[in-house]
Order: C-alpha cells, then structure tokens, then sequence
C-alpha cells in the first residue's frame, strides 16, 4: 500500500438498512465493491481492485435523528475516482434510476485540464462525487 492511500471511509448513517439497500447496495456496487461483513450494527463493503472498504455504521437511537449538515465541521464530502467519463455518467444514469439526489449532473470542471464528474447526496444528505481525471491532466 501506497502511504496516504484511503484504507476505509466510515460513515455513520440515520437508518443503515434503508440507506443500504436504497442507495450505497446500488452505489458500492456500480463502483465495485461487494458486501463482506453484514451485521446489525454495520456493514463493510470491499473492493478488490483497490484494496479499499467503506463501513456503514447505523447511528445510536438517540442520534439518528440529527441531519447531516455539509458545511458544519466534519464530512463534506468524499471523492471516488472513475476511469472514464462513461463511468461517470453511468453512475448518473444509475443514480436516476433508483431516485437519489444528484446535486450536479456530469460536467468538465475547471479544477485541471480534463476534470468531469458529478456530485451526488446520499438519503442522509452526505454529499460524494465521482470523478474522471485523465493521466495526461498532470503531464508536466
């Protein structure tokens, strides 16, 4: 492993069995994980290209009930890569598909040369994005 590499990303969600199976089931499997622990407490979903999990967590009862709120300290958002921007936009077909809120649809940002990618929210309000960056956006 790479130091400085994601090794997980653990996120705590209001009501983990809906979430899931509305949303990360769908999402974590367009990027490639799969489902390998499953508990009522948490989930852990593992890919095996890039080595990496995501670990849903249900909040405590008295907890659940607080909205994510982006721009408070914490979590605003997290970034996957794409290795195209086919992927990038069938991840937005996707997200149509099963309802999920799509803050901006895919587009070329300005951030480097070649940046296109789309940002989404999941049903707690956690804002991701799925990014495609070419090789060449780097090049000296």
């Amino acid at each position: 492993m790479a130091l400085g590499t994601m090794n997980h990303l653990a996120l705590t969600l209001r009501n983990l069995k809906v979430s899931e199976a509305a949303f990360y089931a769908p999402v974590l499997e367009f990027l490639g994980y799969a489902k390998v622990e499953d508990s009522p407490e948490t989930t852990l979903w593992f890919s095996n290209v890039t080595f990496c999990s995501i670990n849903l967590w249900q909040a405590k009862p008295d907890l659940a009930g607080i909205t994510h709120q982006r721009y408070a300290p914490g979590f605003h958002h997290f970034a996957f890569n794409a290795d195209s921007r086919k992927e990038v936009d069938g991840l937005h077909k996707l997200l149509r598909k099963i309802g999920a809120t799509v803050i901006d649809t895919p587009a070329e940002y300005e951030y480097v040369r070649g940046y296109y990618s789309m940002y989404f929210a999941d049903p707690d309000g956690m804002k991701f994005e799925l990014v495609h960056i070419p090789p060449e956006a780097f090049a000296g």
